[in-house]
């Protein structure tokens, strides 16, 4: 089979088993006392995607991909059995046979009935697919390129950049696995995966922002995602700003490959763990506060007696005027991968980030955390820039519709 022919049979199957998914959630949500988040659907329709301003769900898959559509019209092919392929699985639902002659419709992995679970699909594109195999060279947003060399990384080019990002996130593990088999499934020949990271969310220890795996809560000063003018300035693309005007709506997205050497940070004492942070590890408090949500108050501890100058939580957010419009909105997740070849644990941190100006706001942190305490702790490898697509408005809406018109 072609793969023209396999990717509209594949958008088929995908729109198929989106009209069935009404009936099919409610079955889930009935038959399986146990797994209750089964039956939580998060919309997959909006003028955003879903898993950016979306709560952390517990469990994400990072996935870049390198495009193989052979020219524009494959491209567009793909994304549409792209979108019908998401718009299914984060509905949930049965899926649709495919005929006698036809594969099986789905792994089976959850079961006969595909559980909503909470998942989200978040769909950003990489600098590298505006180097002229498509004719989109004249609609590449602005400022995305091939993801910045800071002094401090260790680059590795194969866990670096990619074509398109899929970003999974559910509440159970097995529901981003099956969902990225499905993807993979249906659109093998137009895309293949370059890199791939799992994550995961630790519940609140004991309470407030989950924790990464150097101990420390992670995420404390994140704006406010239910403030629409805070996530207007710093988190969606507006028109008016000389960007294309297909991008009104989306974000740029950057994720980071952190490899923590815990080994060696384990050995730190807890007093010069938390000078290097500027937080107690305990509470997650600045050290001149005793909340979590105590902001610090720089201004009073000018010679850095109490938070040092070079502590992450000074550097990275300095709150001075100059400063204010350079934050992000965060989406983590801790990884652990087993045991490297040198018999080191693999562990560490997908950072990723949603921002409207990669310049003002993500690369200007990276350039002041230069050369901070931290780095002697921290190994940042892969990840790459993208910009995730504005939302798709309804059924008849796909992904990058706007970009690929």
């Amino acid at each position: 089979m072609g793969r023209r022919s396999f990717l509209r049979r594949a958008l088929a199957a995908g729109a198929a088993g989106a009209a069935a998914g009404a009936v099919g959630i409610g079955t889930a949500g009935a038959a399986d006392g146990e797994r209750s988040s089964e039956g939580h659907v998060v919309p997959f329709h909006g003028a955003h995607q879903a898993g950016i301003l979306t709560p952390l769900q517990r469990h994400a898959v990072f996935t870049s991909f390198d495009i193989t559509a052979r020219d524009r019209g494959e491209l567009t092919e793909l994304m549409r059995t792209l979108t019908g392929r998401l718009r299914f699985l984060t509905g949930g639902g049965v899926p649709e046979p495919l005929g006698i002659s036809g594969p099986q419709p789905d792994s089976g992995v959850l079961g006969p009935v595909v559980p909503a679970d909470g998942l989200t699909a978040t769909v950003a594109v990489g600098a590298s697919l505006f180097d002229g195999r498509y004719g989109l060279e004249a609609r590449r947003p602005r400022r995305l390129r091939a993801m910045d060399v800071f002094p401090d990384d260790d680059l590795d080019d194969a866990w670096c950049h990619g074509d398109l990002l899929l970003q999974l996130c559910a509440d159970h593990p097995d529901t981003v696995a099956h969902a990225l088999r499905d993807i993979a499934r249906h659109t093998r020949g137009a895309m293949q995966i370059r890199w791939r990271m799992e994550g995961f969310v630790s519940p609140p220890r004991p309470s407030g922002t989950p924790r990464n795996l150097m101990g420390f809560k992670d995420g404390t000063a994140n704006p406010d995602t239910g403030d629409d003018r805070a996530m207007d300035t710093l988190v969606w693309v507006p028109a008016g700003t000389g960007e294309p005007d297909w991008t009104v709506g989306g974000s740029y997205q950057v994720v980071r490959l952190i490899r923590m050497l815990v080994e060696f940070w384990d050995r730190v004492s807890l007093h010069e763990q938390e000078r290097m942070i500027g937080r107690a590890r305990d509470t997650g408090a600045p050290l001149d506060g005793r909340r979590e949500s105590d902001a610090p108050r720089f201004e009073q501890d000018p010679k850095g007696d109490v938070i040092p100058l070079d502590a992450h939580v000074r550097l990275a957010n300095p709150r001075t005027p100059r400063s204010a419009d350079s934050r992000m909105l965060r989406r983590g997740y801790n990884y652990d991968r087993g045991v490297r070849d040198n018999g080191d644990l693999d562990t560490g941190l997908v950072f990723c980030c949603f921002q409207q100006d990669l310049d003002r706001q993500f690369a200007a942190v990276q350039r002041r955390l230069a050369g901070e305490p931290l780095v002697d702790y921290i190994r940042p490898y892969g990840g790459g820039y993208f910009f995730a697509l504005p939302g798709v408005r309804g059924d008849t809406d796909w992904l990058g519709r706007a970009l690929l018109a």
